[in-house]
């Protein structure tokens, strides 16, 4: 089964991100993926493929988390790797310092069974760039100022997900109360 270890947002905050999503739609001149609605996370870590017989493993790492509840504030809109090369259209966030201590804290606890990868940059990814037709309009466009919405953060999920034609499957696998 393929895993993620993710922040999920507020309804509010995810209606507010989907005028956001529309409004860039209108007016960035690409062929652009956009995240839905419904699978829009902050992802804290991507494990990957893992065998079903360790998923307890996994969850009883995950239970020895101890970290209090925080907000953080959407913050700005950028893209990876760079603007010469736009692939990813991603949301940031301010106060991001106390997810990445979480991120931080769950790295350390499942790196001796996933040690790959520990680069990590608090965003929510919003957009796959497929195709750009004019990079300097697209560059002024996506300038677009972002709200500082606030969201509490009280948990984190382990999820499974699965890929498919129609988009990714989201199957919480368990919650992980911050206190």
């Amino acid at each position: 089964m393929r895993l993620f270890i993710g922040i999920f947002l507020p309804e509010e905050t995810l209606d507010y991100l989907y005028e956001v999503q529309n409004k860039l739609k209108k007016s960035l001149p690409a062929k652009i993926t956009w995240v839905t609605k419904k699978v829009l996370h902050i992802n804290l870590k991507f494990i990957g493929e893992v065998n079903e017989s360790n998923l307890s493993l996994i969850k009883e790492r995950l239970n020895k988390i101890k970290f209090k509840p925080f907000k953080v504030k959407l913050d700005k809109i950028g893209v990876f790797p760079n603007e010469n090369y736009i692939r990813v259209i991603w949301i940031g966030f301010k106060q991001e310092r106390r997810i990445i201590e979480l991120q931080q804290k769950i790295d350390a606890e499942l790196l001796d069974l996933f040690p790959k990868d520990q680069r990590f940059s608090a965003h929510l990814t919003f957009g796959r760039v497929k195709f750009i037709k004019d990079k300097e309009e697209f560059r002024k466009n996506i300038k677009l100022e972002i709200k500082d919405k606030e969201i509490q953060v009280n948990e984190f999920c382990l999820v499974k997900s699965e890929l498919s034609k129609d988009g990714p499957k989201y199957e919480i696998l368990e919650r992980f109360k911050l206190m």
